[in-house]
């Protein structure tokens, strides 16, 4: 492995892929990525791959209008189809809280130019005949919003990464982060050293831990969300959206020939992928109560996923004051596949031209939990 470099990426998912191809494509100099397993095996290769532009904050607005230039353009710059279904997104309001929320949302969202839909009960019932209606308020649908292939994207930019002259380590675990007088040095692993000045923690739900390797306190906890597929099974002939039951914190969409079906989301922070029963039988209920007809089909199979959640469910970027060099990008709390085009982008400008241009990520800077500058944002509830 080399022993010197300019910058030195931790982790070896979407997001440090992502950062590792754009920070090539300006001509960074030697960079390195270090995957303590393999390449996607964290979050990514666990995620359901939602894209979407329906969020009520500006900043994750502005990062998801970003990232979709790169999605539509994908398979001309990557030579891989990242399978970009545009099936929309389908929001379910049952509270007159919710449907306020929903209304100041759509009102943000217009100013972006997003296509969204506000619909009212009756609409929504001659659109998705299959949904159970009694309790639904209204809803707001972008045709738009949809879902991509998590191992296709994560594929095509490894290739573009390599392409570009980057170096990619899987089986590399970072067991030190080198530091002097408030400046990066550079890492150890198990047996090696590298010198760098800027080291990035693309570390996913092990953000904190990493930074902990240079007595940064970075507040990212590791929660699970499990997720179910039935066999098999026909619910309409027009095209499913992604539908979520907003109060209920559920969502459904089409898998190849069967559902997706979410199941719970932990409270308590831990590393652990396993699915159980409770978890299946939870899925199941809301399946049911939500679309009645679900209550004919079989779940097939399951996983587990780990979201990498900050107190106020926003990403953490950019530079550390305390420690010239250390670069963060995590804490994207479930939305990190479908904003990462934007954060790869980002990170680079901001270690080639010292500040992100494309987009201000100023509000994002891990000082605002000490400030007390948090990003309220009232649609925290749903995690694709």
């Amino acid at each position: 492995m080399e022993k010197t470099a300019e910058v030195v990426i931790i982790g070896g998912g979407i997001i440090g892929v992502s950062i590792a191809y754009h920070l090539a494509l300006k001509k960074a100099g030697r960079i390195l990525l270090l995957e303590k397993g393999q390449l996607g095996e964290g979050s990514t290769s666990r995620c359901v791959g939602g894209i979407r532009t329906q969020f009520s904050t500006e900043i994750n607005i502005r990062f998801s209008l970003e990232s979709l230039k790169t999605f539509k353009r994908f398979k001309e710059e990557f030579g891989i189809n990242p399978e970009f279904k545009e099936v929309g997104y389908l929001f379910l309001a049952t509270t007159e809280s919710e449907m306020d929320v929903f209304k100041k949302n759509v009102m943000l969202q217009k100013k972006f130019n997003i296509p969204v839909e506000f619909l009212n009960p009756s609409e929504i019932s001659q659109r998705w005949p299959y949904l159970r209606m009694d309790d639904i308020l209204g809803g707001t649908f972008c045709p738009k919003d949809g879902y991509a292939g998590p191992s296709e994207v994560l594929s095509g930019f490894v290739a573009g990464a390599k392409r570009e002259g980057v170096k990619i380590y899987e089986g590399k675990e970072v067991t030190k982060i080198l530091s002097a007088e408030g400046k990066i040095q550079g890492v150890k692993t198990k047996d090696e050293e590298v010198s760098a000045p800027v080291v990035v923690n693309a570390g996913g739900p092990y953000a904190a831990s990493i930074g902990e390797m240079v007595g940064v306190q970075i507040p990212v906890k590791p929660l699970r969300r499990q997720i179910f597929i039935t066999a098999p099974f026909r619910l309409s002939a027009q095209t499913i959206p992604l539908v979520i039951d907003f109060h209920r914190g559920w969502y459904f969409r089409q898998e190849i020939d069967g559902l997706l079906l979410s199941g719970p989301l932990d409270s308590e922070p831990s590393f652990n992928l396993n699915t159980d029963y409770e978890a299946m039988a939870e899925a199941s209920e809301n399946a049911m109560y939500r679309v009645p007809v679900l209550e004919k089909a079989r779940i097939a199979r399951g996983w587990a996923g780990l979201y990498e959640i900050t107190p106020d469910h926003h990403a953490v970027l950019g530079k550390v004051p305390e420690v010239e060099g250390f670069i963060l990008a995590n804490g994207f709390s479930g939305h990190g596949f479908q904003h990462s085009p934007a954060v790869g982008k980002l990170i680079a400008e901001l270690i080639v031209d010292g500040d992100a241009k494309t987009i201000d990520i100023s509000s994002l800077s891990i000082e605002r939990f000490e400030k007390g500058d948090l990003i309220l944002e009232p649609m925290t509830a749903f995690k694709e």
